[in-house]
This record gives C-alpha cells, sequence and structure tokens, in this order.
C-alpha cells in the first residue's frame, strides 16, 4: 500500500470523472484521484461510493458544492476521520496541485489545494 494520500472527487453528474481525466491528462500521473457521482442513487447509496472510494486510507475528498447532497453525504460519514480531509468548491487547479503533493499530511495537503484553486480564480 502506497503511503501517499488518496483523493477523493465526489461532484453531482459526469462532473467528478471529468475533472479526474483532465487532470491526470495534465498531471501525467493516474490513480491518484478517484471519481465519486451522485448519479443514480439515494444519500445511502452516496455514502456508501464515498466510503468504498476512501477505502480507510488518509485521503482528501474534493467536493463540488459546500451545500450539496454530496457534501451532506461526505461530511455525514466521514467528518470524524481524523486522517480524511474534505475541501469543498473542487476546480481542476487544486486537483492538479493535490497530486503532486500527496506526501503531505491530509490537513497540509487540503489546505495546500486549497490555496492552489483560490489563486486561479482571476478575471483576467
Amino acid at each position: 500500500m502506497s503511503d501517499e494520500l488518496l483523493g477523493v472527487v465526489v461532484c453531482h453528474g459526469s462532473l467528478a470523472g471529468a475533472l479526474v481525466q483532465a487532470a491526470e491528462q495534465i498531471s501525467g500521473l493516474p490513480g491518484a484521484l478517484v471519481p465519486v457521482s451522485n448519479t443514480g442513487c439515494d444519500r445511502d447509496t452516496l455514502e456508501e461510493r464515498v466510503l468504498a472510494a476512501v477505502a480507510g486510507r488518509p485521503a482528501v475528498v474534493f467536493v463540488d458544492l459546500a451545500s450539496g447532497s454530496c457534501s451532506f453525504a461526505v461530511l455525514k460519514r466521514l467528518r470524524g476521520e481524523p486522517s480524511v480531509r474534505v475541501v469543498t468548491g473542487v476546480n481542476l487547479a487544486m486537483l492538479v496541485d493535490f497530486m503532486f503533493h500527496r506526501s503531505l499530511s491530509p490537513e497540509d495537503a487540503a489546505a495546500r489545494a486549497v490555496s492552489a484553486g483560490e489563486k486561479s480564480i482571476r478575471i483576467p
């Protein structure tokens, strides 16, 4: 088993898969991120999908919306897990940054990803 953090991307519809695919293409690092979609499931099923994706590993879980069904499911199941951090408002920049800093602690990787994501938002 790898000592590197796992990234789990939980989103509505096909967004998680698209973000993971794009991040892997940019970084050249397959397998660092696991996509989870809420498509075709109720909240209990979504919670089970999230738990299966994390699989007890240290992880950062990235969620699309802070107040959506995906974040509610993630927080309900993972809020008390000491080796998991949750980041809302996922964007591509934070995922790519995370992929290159998976040796950090969950806290440090999450904070770094948030910073990278915030810095990428601009009005050119």
